[in-house]
């Protein structure tokens, strides 16, 4: 008998810089979704990003690559695809923090809902990690039908946690090879 495949799941984002706060959510999605490898995925052109702000792809690839480096469970990589449900295609599960969640439901980002319903029915299973102030779903209603979602258990420290408070001198919060 064949060996099953690696269960992989993709985590997206701009990770400028990478926090300890996503190293965290993609210990927590690799535990809890029963994960062999969490491929963290930066797009080539973020949607909601102005690529001018963030620092050049291939720094935040490297320092990723450092990262991954001790951690052999953790794989790096870049693509091309924007939205969330493209960037997903052939992974097991989709890891997403509260506040992609809320992109990830959208219509604007897909044009109209039609295209926003066609692109959730495409999604493998999301896991999704608190990020306050965005509510998680708190039922089924408030999922959309044929989506499983599973709520990860974070450490409530790395809530606030935020690329933007490291870019802004938060340097403890900065994720460390």
């Amino acid at each position: 008998m064949a060996p099953a495949p690696p269960r992989t799941g993709v985590y997206p984002g701009s990770f400028d810089p990478a926090t300890v706060a996503h190293l965290h959510v993609a210990e927590a999605a690799r535990r809890q979704c029963g994960l062999d490898r969490v491929e963290l995925t930066i797009s080539q052109g973020a949607l909601g990003k102005d690529d001018e702000q963030l620092a050049p792809i291939g720094q935040r690839v490297v320092a990723l690559e450092a990262l991954a480096d001790r951690r052999p469970w953790l794989g790096v990589r870049t693509t091309t695809a924007q939205l969330l449900a493209d960037i997903a295609t052939g992974y097991a599960v989709l890891v997403l923090g509260a506040d992609k969640w809320h992109q990830l439901l959208d219509p604007a980002w897909y044009g109209s809902e039609a295209a926003r319903d066609e692109a959730l029915a495409r999604l493998p299973v999301v896991a999704l990690a608190p990020r306050p102030p965005w509510p998680l779903p708190r039922t089924k209603d408030e999922v959309p039908a044929g989506l499983e979602v599973v709520l990860l258990t974070t450490d409530p420290a790395h809530h606030p946690v935020s690329a933007t408070a490291v870019r802004a001198g938060r340097h403890d919060w900065r994720a460390r090879p």
